[in-house]
């Protein structure tokens, strides 16, 4: 017994200072990457929960205080949401308290830079915390959280649509054949999944001999879209490329499977319900593993953006050189006091808000859109709000990317 405890003892201290070395070893480059990993932390953390917590939460009182005890899917759901709040709490909190930062200088850059051992306890206790609100908070967020992801989407969206862009331009920029005929191999490339994708909703969604006349309406809007895309790129005033029109059809293609995937399984025009658990996993898997990319991506890619990410007062050049030499000392005050003044490349704020949409999404993702935690205690399926929230999504990319195309055109004297 004395040698288990000394045993236990030793592994726990080197436990912790295993945790005080990686912490202590995250400098201010990789910061971004720190809350990358705190993110992907949450999501281990959820999928492990929604696979073992639901024993252990049947038990606990203010959580299963139902006449009749739910279904285990009920108590998973239950867990995923709730770790999931606790995660949007934390980013939130950093969100809101990084608003104004403007330069190195302030105490808030340091905060958002260091602390991780306080920063990890913190997620920690709100995670903790999160198991004992009551039932008809989590319902609350479950609701909220259907729009925030189609937020996340947007974002998504945007970040795609500069992707594209700068992948084009890249290419464009080489001015080779080879360079050319890649583009063309691509863009043909995605227009044929495209079209493809289409004839297999039109199989799953709209099968024949029953009336899915909303079904046939969503797939038509997004073929319709396909052929705008191409129509308003190929005009001569625009002069756009295909390869942004051919990925963003099939991006849009995408949009419309996962919001006709989310109607309810017992709707006759939902060919899904056949083959559920196959799809949803698969769905699944390719959710999480997008999610994780995107949000890596725009982390990443804050610490270089000029548009999105950037504050206004966060310019690029530094300061020019003064007109008189100054002696030594005097030039090494200067270049502390420029160091410790230098203005921040992204905006904090708006970093850590993605992070809070991302645990919504990534929420949304692994209890599959498929239940809500109300006060009755019932499981509630997939349900209509999903389905829009996706196909507005898809109908706001359409809108963003047409506006991208015509913009210059309609306004020549502006810069976008």
């Amino acid at each position: 017994m004395w040698a288990a405890s000394c045993l236990a003892s030793c592994c726990a201290a080197c436990a912790c200072d295993a945790c005080r070395t990686v912490v202590s070893g995250i400098s201010r480059r990789s910061a971004r990457i720190a809350y990358c990993g705190l993110f992907a932390l949450s999501l281990i953390v959820s999928w492990i929960l929604r696979e073992v917590a639901a024993p252990l939460m049947e038990k606990i009182p203010w959580i299963n205080h139902f006449h009749q005890t739910p279904d285990r899917e009920w108590f998973e759901t239950d867990a995923v949401l709730r770790v999931s709040l606790g995660n949007f709490l934390f980013f939130t909190i950093l969100a809101i308290f990084m608003i104004g930062v403007k330069n190195q200088k302030d105490p808030r850059d340091s905060m958002h830079h260091g602390g991780w051992m306080m920063k990890v306890i913190c997620w920690c206790i709100l995670v903790i915390l999160m198991f004992f609100v009551p039932n008809g908070i989590i319902s609350f967020y479950e609701a909220t959280s259907k729009f925030g992801s189609g937020l996340f989407l947007l974002v998504q969206v945007v970040l795609l649509l500069d992707f594209v862009h700068g992948w084009n331009d890249k290419w464009v920029g080489y001015d080779e054949q080879f360079w050319y005929m890649a583009l063309l191999v691509v863009s043909l490339v995605c227009y044929v999944a495209a079209f493809s994708f289409s004839g297999l909703l039109f199989y799953l969604f709209a099968p024949s001999g029953h009336d899915c006349g909303l079904n046939t309406f969503f797939i038509v809007m997004t073929l319709i879209f396909v052929f705008v895309f191409a129509i308003i790129t190929l005009h001569p005033s625009v002069g756009g490329s295909i390869l942004p029109a051919s990925v963003i059809s099939l991006y849009c293609m995408y949009l419309c499977y996962s919001g006709l995937a989310s109607e309810p399984r017992d709707y006759e025009c939902n060919g899904l319900h056949k083959h559920s658990k196959a799809v949803s996993t698969s769905s699944l898997a390719l959710g999480l593993f997008t999610t994780v990319l995107s949000v890596v991506y725009s982390a990443v890619r804050a610490g270089s953006s000029t548009t999105l990410l950037s504050p206004p007062s966060s310019p690029r050049a530094g300061s020019g050189k003064p007109l008189l030499p100054m002696d030594k000392s005097d030039e090494h005050h200067e270049e502390e006091e420029k160091s410790k003044s230098k203005p921040v490349t992204y905006s904090y704020s708006f970093f850590h808000l993605i992070f809070s949409l991302a645990s919504m999404y990534s929420a949304m993702l692994l209890t599959g859109w498929s239940t809500s935690v109300g006060e009755s205690g019932k499981l509630v399926d997939v349900g209509w709000p999903s389905v829009w929230v996706r196909i507005i999504t898809g109908w706001a990319t359409a809108a963003l990317f047409i506006w991208s195309l015509v913009a210059p055109v309609l306004f020549p004297d502006r810069e976008f």
